[in-house]
């Protein structure tokens, strides 16, 4: 299960000690069954105290087993190694089972934050707060998915995609004790943790993924991948939610990361490791069986053919940057601002609960179609002129909303359209373009960066949420219409059209590192 690290044992006894830890919880939990499982003011017995030592001493062992040895030993053997993909090769099993096993990491990614406006209520119900106090809830959890993107994306650039995502699952399993928490203290905390765990995944799995396809099956398979990871995980948590809640309160929203999180550490079996880390520890015969699974071969840089230099100067790679971080912001606000204000807005403006809340299931329904149609878009035609069409149409979008601010008369409805369908385009293609645009080195935090501004709007509008602030809509179009507008700009000057481009055109002579190493 863990190729590169210090010790498979250790690791394992890291997820045992974290285990046992989230069940050490279960007795006081269980004691809350006759009250509907509440748990407010009561007093952590030894039990529950031990419980949260060892999930702090597991992840910590976990980590320190997954974590690669003699990192300056690994760059120089790096150095003299090619791994080429296949370019024209037929998809293979294996490529189909990292998609199968990815997809599903991701749902279960995903579910974590998803799950936030469910427990709120509950949460409200129990520890008597309102609606700005609870917000500090989700706050703390988009501030831990932005501190985990950034983390987690420079952890994966050095110590291996597989092992990121590994300790990130573990993380998942400790962070269930959340569902037992007597206190809102403790749940903000253990919110920020869950938030931190979940922030790297997105771009963890979109550097893996795009290093280990076919170049010309590379841009679909990360935006469907992406695309159903992302509506497989809200429709997870909104089941969750159905069939659970209202047995075990909203706390079992929590407490499901135990079963979740070990299945992801299990799917670790299908998830390899990049062949350079595998090459860096002498396992030579394990990275060519493992990149012959794949179609691919590992060779000394003395045995490659030459390569172009990079395309991709640092002026690029900046400007670059900046389209996407600015994009992933605009996003963000359009998606955790603007869309969740709307329905509150239209109410104000005379129309029924019911017909305004319509919008939400709307997106939720226009969803998975609209991923397939991008991935299909983003395949065939163009990867950054599709970003480019989602941008404009999410721009048309809020030129409309801000039409039907203005005039009383105005319709909604085209407009609320072109918001839904061209955010929902957006999220799906953002970070798999983002893989797609930088060198190996740098890919995983690069991307992570991206990952964090996409959150940043949430964290904007929770924040504004805790001080009862809610901006109205004419306001927040004409705070979101210039982000996007530049960021439009920016990525129709620095953008890449990385259709069926090869990854490694991006690194010097084509060799996985660069001299100057990490």
């Amino acid at each position: 299960m863990v190729e590169n690290g210090r010790s498979p044992s250790l690791f394992l006894a890291g997820v045992a000690a974290v285990t046992i830890g989230v069940i050490a919880h279960a007795p006081m939990f269980w004691m809350g069954r006759d009250m509907g499982f509440r748990m407010s003011g009561m007093p952590m017995d030894g039990l529950m105290i031990a419980g949260m030592v060892l999930v702090a001493a597991g992840v910590g062992i976990a980590a320190w087993g997954l974590l690669p040895p003699n990192i300056a030993r690994q760059v120089a053997e790096a150095n003299r190694l090619s791994v080429s993909a296949p370019e024209d090769a037929p998809l293979s099993p294996a490529h189909w089972r990292l998609m199968a096993a990815l997809a599903l990491a991701l749902v279960i990614d995903i579910m974590k934050p998803a799950s936030l406006g469910f427990v709120i209520p509950g949460m409200m119900d129990e520890y008597g707060l309102s609606r700005e106090a609870v917000s500090l809830v989700p706050f703390a959890a988009l501030v831990g998915t932005v501190t985990g993107s950034i983390v987690w994306g420079a952890i994966a650039d050095v110590y291996g995609r597989k092992a990121t995502i590994l300790l990130s699952a573990v993380m998942f399993v400790g962070t269930s004790v959340c569902g037992t928490m007597p206190s809102l203290a403790w749940n903000i905390a253990m919110c920020f943790m869950m938030g931190a765990a979940a922030g790297g995944m997105l771009p963890v799995s979109y550097a893996l993924l795009a290093e280990m396809m076919p170049s010309p099956h590379r841009g679909w398979s990360l935006v469907l991948v992406g695309g159903l990871g992302a509506a497989g995980g809200y429709a997870a948590a909104s089941l969750v939610a159905a069939w659970l809640e209202p047995l075990l309160s909203w706390r079992i929203l929590w407490l499901v990361n135990l079963p979740s999180g070990l299945a992801l550490v299990a799917l670790g079996a299908l998830i390899p490791e990049s062949a350079k880390f595998l090459m860096a520890r002498g396992r030579h015969a394990e990275a060519r069986r493992v990149m012959a699974r794949f179609g691919s071969g590992v060779r000394t840089a003395e045995q490659a053919p030459p390569r172009p230099q990079p395309a991709t100067r640092r002026s690029g790679i900046a400007g670059g940057m900046a389209a996407l971080n600015l994009t992933a912001i605009a996003w963000s606000l359009v998606n955790f601002g603007l869309l969740l204000w709307l329905p509150a807005e239209l109410v104000a403006r005379g129309y029924s609960v019911s017909s305004s809340s319509r919008l939400l299931a709307d997106s939720a329904l226009v969803a998975f179609p609209t991923v397939l149609f991008v991935a299909w878009l983003y395949h065939a035609w163009s990867t950054k002129l599709s970003l480019l069409a989602a941008s404009l149409a999410t721009l048309a979008g809020l030129g409309g909303m801000l039409w039907f601010a203005l005039v009383d008369a105005a319709s909604p409805l085209l407009p609320a359209a072109l918001l839904i369908i061209g955010s929902n385009a957006i999220i799906a293609m953002l970070l798999p373009y983002s893989a797609e645009n930088f060198p190996l080195k740098v890919r995983a935090r690069n991307t992570g960066w991206v990952a964090a501004s996409s959150k940043l709007g949430g964290v904007f509008a929770t924040g504004l949420a805790i001080f009862a602030i809610v901006p109205s809509l004419r306001a927040s179009i004409l705070a979101i219409m210039p982000v996007l507008a530049v960021a439009i700009i920016l990525l129709a000057r620095y953008g890449r059209e990385t259709r069926g481009t090869d990854l490694r055109d991006l690194d010097p002579q084509g060799h996985i590192f660069d001299k100057a190493g990490l």
